[in-house]
Parts: structure tokens; C-alpha cells; sequence
């Protein structure tokens, strides 16, 4: 159907990327920049004596990953015993006239790093447990007196760690609508609103993503450190590694910061377009970073180090303990180990798959992995320890394909790790167009159970009002040149029209089409045939979990 979800062609947007990946692993060159490695010689560092033999055909490999997943541009770091031995950039960082080769990605690029920004917020946490101002295991009411989740048991027992744990009980991505995208409430605000945010699952029971937590995380940082978030990662992370490159979240972008990477999402799943720079002014701490493979290269070094880094003068110096370290990579909240979607993924398959602090944790052949990954309007990526080998891999992509970070860092660990040659590539796009396949027989299932014949039972004047969430707020239907209108009152890109699905069902278009989260209305009317409440629906299985619009249950306001 045009304009819709005909044929999806992403299957784990922004950060729907957590869960996909975990069941995936469970399953022509527009311009190559080659940036310098720092203290050695880049021409040195990337001789083919310093890397893998696997290396050899990487760069090709990578070109046919932006092929098979439409990705403009990408930037990959490696990091070995402590060095950094590749940080490469291809492709485009933004797509000039649509035409590429014009801004090439290098290595200093700068990508919204989205979820990677988990572990950060982990770390600030971890380092003032260990200067005394706080315990792990003190109650988020011990910080934040004001702090309330929907149950009063759940909101009493909440301690710090369980901020960083996804098993509140909250649903998955409950509560992203009140910052994604983009909203008009404050960090507070969102906090606040917990309180009406429903609990689909038992306090510690079960695994759950969530994002709203960590900006409550973030709140408890800045209450007890006495700084802004900002200015504690500033101060206490980034100066200290040199990560001069990395940006506390787009607002912070500077005038000079040219080397940006642009987002792009491929528009009603099909026509890739340039997705705007959007900002999580208020939960910086579940996403809000913009980093280079560049800087983050040595953000994977301090963790294979253990904590430890070299200052500016080059004397060795610790951010964090072992202790806390271990803490942040020991498991709190397991997962169930899913079967692989395609047979192609049977090889990436783990033992065991946990939640930690700011990291997920897996194997892979026989190694532990410590990682994450983050998706962003337009960007996703990947980040990648192997303790035991003291190997890192971070992959930056300005597409919103997580297929694509997966090839290529399972690429580089097989370089390092001396496993077969595999192509995930190819794995990885069987998995696509499985995915896109099932999409498709959604849609058609829906359109074969569509009443067309149906009419709606009152006219449009009877569904047009204020509607009003307890969590959400305000969502508005007015009438316009003849058309249903519907605006969320604290969102300005969820804005969109009504059109007539059947009965008193409605299917809300949304006017930026890179959003891909056309949603179906309900309209649940009382004994005298006016609107009693409305509910939503994503369309597409392959619509980002954070629209979480099923968990509203909108009100009209008489």
C-alpha cells in the first residue's frame, strides 16, 4: 500500500537493535579516509604485519556491507594489547545531491552513539559509589525523594543498580514517548511521569529494556555529584581519556564540529532519506552521545585496561577499580537464548546472553563478550570487547541497518580470533530479507481481515478533541481542510492524518515519513455512541519499540 509499510526494509530501528541483535546472534567505493593512529605511525599500525590476515580483503568486505544494507557511510576502530591498530572511515558521512564521494567518513567523524552512551552513565555511577557519596544499593528515594514508579512497592525497593538492569517491570521501551522523538518535557518532567507508566511484568522478574531509567540515573548522578551530567562526563571521562572529539548530545554540538555525521532511514521502509538531527535533551543518559570511532577507540582501551589509561604526560593513571569493573560485567538480568531467525546465524549463536551494568554480555566462540549497541534516527552501531584477547571492536554506521555493524564486527573477531572465514554479510541479509518477508504477510493479513465495506460510526466532528494520557498528556484530533488531523501535544515530529481503516478504526500517517510508525487508532464508544476512549497501534512489526503507543489509553476531555 503506498505511503505505508509495503515493504520494510530495517529490521531492528534505533534501539529495537538490543533485542533484535541478541535473537540475531542467537543467531562500487564511494572513498576510503584513513585516519592517523595515535602514538605510533599510522602507516606502521596498519601494515599488513600488524593485523590479521583476514584483514586483507576487510576494506572490500566493508563496501559490500554498505552495499547489501544501503549504508552511506561507516567508521570502524580496532583495538589490540592495549593500541589502537585500525580506525578507518568509508563511504559518506552525508550524501550531497543524494550523490556520495563528496564528504567522506574518517575516523573523527562524529556519529550519534545513541545506547553506548549506557555505559558512561553506568561508569559515573560506579565512581561516586566509590568515593563514598553513594551505594548501589541504596534506594532511588534515598536520592531523589520525589522519585515514583506506578506501583508503591516497586517505587520503596528500587535501588541504583536496578536503574541500570532492565527488570523494573516495566514493558519494553514503556515510557520512550515521552522523549522520542524529540519532546518538549524536561529530564525531571519525564522522571516525574513515571509514576503512570504501567508495569507489565513483576519487579526483578524478567528482562525488559527500557531507556526512561537511565535518565533517571542520570538525575541521581547530578543530585549526588553536585554537577550537571554533562559536566561530570566532561570533567571525569572524557578530559581525562582525551576523548576531545565526543559530545554530550547534539544540542552540544559546536559551530567548528563540521565533521558530523547525517543520519538516514529509509523512508516507508523503501527510499532512503536524510533523518533529522534530533536530541534526547532529556535522558541524555540512556542515549544522548555523539562520539568518533576515533574517541572511542580509547573509551575500549581504558575498559581492556581494566580502568587504567595514560594522561596527557603519558603516566599511567586509574578512572575506576577492578571491583567496579567486574560489578558492571557480572550478570544482573539474564535473557533467554533465542534460535538464530535464519540458519545463515547458527555459528553466531550463544551459550548464554545477560544484562549487566550499562552492558550486555555473551559468548562467542568460546570467548566472553562484554558489548552494546545504539540506535539513533538515521544512525546505529556496535560496540564490541573480547577481555580475553584484550580486543575491541567499535562500528559506527549513518543508516539505521543493524545487520550491517553485526558482519562487520563479527568479521574483525574472526580476523583475531583465527576462526573461519564466514560471510555475514550474506548471513546478516538473509535475516533482512526474512524479515522484510514477514512484514509483508502482516500487512496482508491485516488487508485480507479488513471490513472495506464498513463505515465509521460517527462523523468526523465525533472523534475530534482533546484526548489525554496519564503518562503521555495531551493528544489532539481536529478537523482540517476536510481531514482528520492528530498532533501529540509535547512531540512536534508526531503529527499526521486520519484516514478510515474500517469500523472505528482509523490509520494515523505521520507527515515525516522517516519516523516509519504509522499506527492504527481504536475508538471504543459508550452506551450513547460517543468516543469513551481511544487506543493505538503500531502497524509495522518492524515499527521502533519506542513507539510505545499501545501502552496509551487516551481520554476525551469533555
Amino acid at each position: 500500500m503506498p505511503g505505508l509499510i509495503r515493504t520494510p526494509l530495517r529490521p531492528s530501528p534505533r534501539r529495537r537493535w538490543l533485542a533484535h541483535c541478541v535473537g540475531l546472534a542467537l543467531a562500487s567505493t564511494a572513498g576510503i579516509a584513513v585516519s592517523a593512529v595515535p602514538e605510533t605511525n599510522a602507516a606502521t599500525a596498519q601494515t599488513p604485519a600488524a593485523l590479521p590476515a583476514q584483514f586483507a580483503d576487510f576494506d572490500a568486505y566493508v563496501e559490500s556491507v554498505r552495499k547489501t544494507f544501503e549504508v552511506p557511510g561507516i567508521a570502524v576502530a580496532v583495538v589490540k594489547d592495549g593500541e589502537i591498530v585500525f580506525e578507518r572511515g568509508y563511504g559518506d558521512r552525508e550524501l550531497v545531491g543524494g550523490a556520495p564521494g563528496k564528504v567522506p567518513v574518517d575516523a573523527h567523524t562524529l556519529f550519534a552513539i545513541a545506547s553506548n552512551t549506557k555505559a558512561f552513565t553506568a561508569t559515573a555511577l560506579n565512581l561516586l559509589a566509590e568515593e563514598g557519596k553513594l551505594k548501589l544499593d541504596d534506594r532511588v528515594i534515598d536520592h531523589l525523594p520525589w522519585f515514583q514508579m506506578s506501583d508503591p512497592y516497586v517505587t520503596r525497593e528500587m535501588r541504583i543498580r536496578d536503574l541500570l538492569a532492565h527488570r523494573s517491570g516495566l514493558g519494553l521501551g514503556a515510557g520512550d514517548l515521552l522523549y522520542w522523538p524529540t519532546t518538549t518535557y524536561t529530564g525531571e518532567e519525564v522522571a516525574r511521569r513515571l509514576r503512570h507508566v504501567p508495569l507489565s511484568g513483576s519487579f526483578r522478574d524478567r528482562y525488559a529494556y527500557d531507556n526512561i531509567l537511565y535518565g533517571v540515573a542520570q538525575l541521581v548522578v547530578e543530585e549526588v555529584s553536585g554537577q550537571s551530567f554533562e559536566a561530570f562526563l566532561r570533567t571525569r571521562i572524557f578530559a581525562p581519556l582525551g576523548m576531545d572529539e565526543t559530545r554530550y548530545n547534539s544540542d552540544a554540538l559546536k559551530p567548528g564540529d563540521r565533521n558530523v555525521a547525517t543520519g538516514y532511514a529509509l523512508a516507508d521502509f523503501k527510499d532512503l532519506q536524510p533523518a533529522p538531527r534530533l536530541t534526547w535533551h532529556n535522558v541524555s543518559g540512556a542515549g544522548g552521545l555523539y562520539a568518533s570511532a576515533h574517541d572511542m577507540a580509547k573509551w575500549m582501551r581504558l575498559q581492556l585496561a581494566g580502568g587504567v589509561y595514560r594522561d596527557a604526560k603519558g603516566l599511567e593513571q586509574r578512572m575506576f577499580t577492578e571491583k567496579s569493573q567486574q560489578q558492571m560485567w557480572s550478570a544482573i538480568t539474564p535473557l533467554p537464548v533465542a534460535q538464530p531467525s535464519v540458519p545463515e546465524l547458527l555459528p553466531a549463536k550463544p551459550n548464554f546472553v545477560a544484562y549487566g551494568q550499562g552492558w550486555m554480555l555473551s559468548d562467542y566462540r568460546g570467548r566472553k563478550l562484554v558489548w552494546h549497541t545504539g540506535g539513533w534516527p538515521g544512525m546505529v552501531s556496535r560496540l564490541t570487547l573480547v577481555p580475553e584477547h584484550k580486543l575491541g571492536v567499535v562500528v559506527l554506521t549513518n543508516a539505521e541497518l543493524g545487520g550491517a555493524f553485526n558482519a562487520i564486527t563479527l568479521r574483525a573477531l574472526d580476523a583475531y580470533l583465527d576462526a573461519p572465514k564466514t560471510d555475514w554479510n550474506a548471513a546478516y541479509g538473509a535475516a533482512l530479507a526474512k524479515s522484510r518477508k514477514s512484514a509483508d504477510d502482516s500487512w496482508a493479513k491485516h488487508e485480507a481481515a479488513r471490513a472495506r465495506d464498513s463505515k465509521p460510526s460517527l462523523p468526523p466532528t465525533g472523534y475530534a478533541g482533546t484526548y489525554r494520557d496519564p503518562w503521555y498528556g495531551d493528544v489532539s484530533i481536529t478537523q482540517e481542510n476536510g481531514k482528520l488531523r492528530l498532533t501529540f501535544s509535547r512531540t512536534p515530529s508526531l503529527v499526521g492524518t486520519l484516514s478510515h481503516w474500517q469500523h472505528d478504526t482509523f490509520i494515523v500517517r505521520w507527515d515525516e515519513r522517516w519516523l516509519n510508525a504509522d499506527a492504527f487508532v481504536n475508538f471504543a464508544l459508550d452506551a450513547d455512541g460517543k468516543v469513551r476512549e481511544a487506543g493505538m497501534q503500531a502497524i509495522s512489526p518492524n515499527t521502533d519499540f519506542s513507539f510505545d503507543f499501545h501502552d496509551l489509553v487516551l481520554k476525551p476531555m469533555r
